[in-house]
């Protein structure tokens, strides 16, 4: 079984403690979801409503591209509404981050 101290890896940079997995749920649900491994992205399928973890999608430019796309398709989101994958912010992150 899988608890939160076991995900406290993809938090590298900030105090887990100080972490509150159900008002901070979009960050949670970013990071493992753009970050984590399996049993990361299993945790979070089973811990959220999907309707918390489309909002995340929706709302959450810091997955990647490879990321959104994955979790829109798995869960049935049009490409065009998944932030990270919108036309202006791609090309925002290409003028910051060209590679």
């Amino acid at each position: 079984m899988v608890n939160k101290a076991n995900l406290a890896k993809y938090f590298w940079d900030v105090d887990v403690a100080k972490i509150d997995f159900e008002n901070d749920y979009l960050y949670v649900i970013n990071r493992l979801l753009d970050k984590g491994d399996l049993i990361a992205a299993s945790w979070v399928l089973n811990s959220y409503s999907k309707n918390k973890i489309i909002e995340t999608l929706k709302s959450r430019r810091d997955f990647s591209a490879k990321s959104g796309t994955f979790w829109a398709n798995y869960l049935n989101v049009p490409l065009m509404e998944v932030a990270c994958l919108k036309p202006s912010y791609r090309q925002a992150r290409k003028q910051l981050w060209p590679f």
